[in-house]
């Protein structure tokens, strides 16, 4: 196994259909120019409150992606 260096980034990913997939929203658009992504831990979840209802969600997660040689 090699020895990795790491650099995070937070992100907040949004969807009307819940927490899960407003994760997979920013680490999908994330992947688009990050290349190396290994890993996420949520740091903060908030939702929008619509006639007494969850009506959407935010997640903000830190992604770590190894450095290119």
């Amino acid at each position: 196994m090699s020895d990795h260096v790491y650099q995070k980034i937070e992100l907040t990913g949004s969807s009307s259909e819940g927490m899960q997939q407003a994760i997979e929203n920013a680490v999908s658009k994330a992947g688009l120019t990050v290349k190396n992504m290994r890993w996420f831990e949520v740091v903060e979840t908030r939702g929008h409150i619509e006639n007494g209802k969850v009506a959407h969600w935010q997640v903000t997660i830190k992604v770590g992606y190894t450095l290119a040689d």
